[in-house]
């Protein structure tokens, strides 16, 4: 999960950039990146850290330009970064080209052979965002065959890239001298949307993950890239979009809409904050059919995102709703942060407990999901400490049993609570008198109901079903292996690790 962002305006797009880095920060707390274009030139800064501790305003006065990307990151490997592997990545042939990266590549191993035997192209880092771009660079050298671009020849190198590129990936990329590209896999799982800004001198435009950048710069919204589909914006500001993918459907990432994304954003057409509002509905139901009336004095949010269906579910079982933790907003998502001992850390410095709120108290505890069960774990001992008599945990989305491959930090099925386990035995592990775990099927229809016209989600990480289709048990058993020997697999997915072909990759 990462943030990407490019524009094409009529002025300087660096404070542009940065705003809307700014405003996607929740998507990636470990490095942050932004290249402008001047002409032919490219200006950029980028290192670890968060959005607003990477720039400094010499840093900004250097980023000239009316077109650029931006992009905020973190390694779904649960890995450190190391500065070369912050985004957006370069290379200078055969054009100039940046590229940002959403997702993750499920053949990184191969393509990174195919570009060092077949391409002659070296890969720097063990980042699958730089395998990616050399793969770009490769067929915009071959669409174009040593003539100058066109529309037609760059839609052409996207075609290549979707036919050699297996996995999830968002992209948005610049061509020196020529314009700003952004792409989305054949089955759109991570999303990508358009917006558009009228001024005095012509159009502007803006590409980015989710809606709320658009919202904060200004933007109006046109429409979410479809899947499969190639967007280009000209440095004159025209634009141009080529379906590039055979046989493309939408099946956007559900776990999106039940913690990744922002509650205002909207993503193919969907409210993320209604469907966060709907899930409460149908846990609650869940609640009342399984166990019928439960002694529950109160409802507590995990904050933030489960608040949407903490309210819900106290209205449907008639229960107060009252809020019992105070977030420290200084304190990064400890989903996405890297390393099982520093997630675990984090909670007690990120949440404190009011009290009030629970002691003498049956309270439910009411989260987005149960990942790893760490914070699950501590959170529950904290309302025990606090004086809570009773302690049942809630979680909006269904039993994470599978990992996911497509660009989110759970690679590995040891991590996983609920894998080898039903909901009784997760209660034991994380200290709950009871855990209640939303279904499947009301998932996928809440989260349809929003948009009917969407028939498919990719919900991996809950059924184990991988919509790609080059997911096999030994790549899932690689990954474990790579993972506890203690591999570095960064970039904004596992990328290929060193292979054996003579060489060492570079950090």
């Amino acid at each position: 999960m990462c943030g990407i962002i490019g524009i094409v305006s009529k002025s300087q797009v660096n404070q542009q950039l940065y705003d809307g880095l700014t405003v996607l920060q929740h998507r990636g707390q470990d490095a942050a990146g932004i290249v402008t274009a001047d002409g032919h030139t490219f200006h950029m800064h980028k290192d670890k850290g968060l959005v607003r501790d990477v720039f400094r305003t010499r840093d900004m006065r250097n980023l000239v330009g009316n077109m650029g990307i931006g992009h905020c990151r973190y390694p779904t490997a649960g890995s450190a970064t190391n500065a070369a592997e912050s985004q957006p990545f370069y290379v200078n042939s055969p054009f100039g080209l940046v590229l940002g990266h959403n997702g993750n590549l499920t053949n990184a191993h191969e393509l990174k052979r195919e570009l060092f035997l077949d391409d002659r192209r070296h890969v720097n880092t063990n980042s699958d965002s730089e395998v990616l771009l050399n793969v770009l660079a490769h067929e915009l050298g071959d669409a174009a065959a040593g003539a100058r671009l066109d529309p037609d020849a760059v839609f052409r190198a996207v075609a290549g890239v979707h036919r050699r590129v297996k996995g999830a990936y968002a992209v948005v990329a610049m061509i020196a001298g020529y314009g700003l590209l952004a792409f989305r896999d054949p089955f759109g799982i991570r999303p990508l949307i358009v917006g558009k800004h009228e001024t005095q001198n012509g159009v502007e435009f803006l590409i980015a993950s989710e809606s709320v950048a658009l919202d904060a710069l200004g933007y109006t919204i046109m429409r979410d890239v479809a899947p499969g589909e190639a967007v280009l914006v000209d440095q004159s500001g025209n634009l141009y979009n080529r379906q590039c993918a055979e046989n493309a459907s939408l099946n956007p990432c559900i776990f999106e809409y039940v913690y990744l994304a922002r509650p205002d954003s909207v993503i193919d057409g969907i409210s993320v904050y209604e469907t966060r509002s709907r899930m409460g509905v149908s846990l609650a139901g869940k609640i009342l059919r399984e166990v019928g009336h439960l002694d529950i004095d109160v409802v507590i949010p995990i904050p933030d995102s489960s608040r949407p269906s903490a309210v819900e579910v106290a209205q449907k079982l008639g229960v107060k709703y009252r809020e019992g933790f105070i977030k420290n907003r200084y304190i990064g998502r400890t989903f996405i942060m890297p390393g099982q001992e520093q997630r675990k850390r984090s909670v007690r410095q990120k949440l404190n407990a009011i009290g009030i709120e629970f002691k003498g108290k049956n309270v439910l505890l009411v989260d987005d999901s149960i990942v790893r069960g760490t914070t699950s774990r501590e959170i529950v001992q904290m309302a025990r400490e606090a004086g809570a008599r009773k302690v049942y945990f809630a979680s909006a989305a269904p039993p994470v049993r599978y990992p996911n491959v497509y660009g989110i930090d759970m690679p590995t099925r040891g991590e996983l609570i609920a894998t080898g386990r039903d909901a009784q035995d997760v209660a034991k592990v994380i200290g709950a008198d009871a855990v209640f775990y939303q279904d499947l099927e009301d998932l996928i229809d809440d989260v349809r109901a929003c948009n009917p016209a969407i028939r498919n989600f990719d919900a991996s990480c809950f059924d184990g079903v991988y919509i790609t289709g080059n997911v096999s048990s030994e790549y899932l058993a690689g990954i474990e292996a790579s993972r506890s020997d203690g591999e570095t697999l960064s970039g904004d997915g596992p990328a290929a690790s060193q292979l054996d072909l003579g060489f060492s990759t570079v950090d």
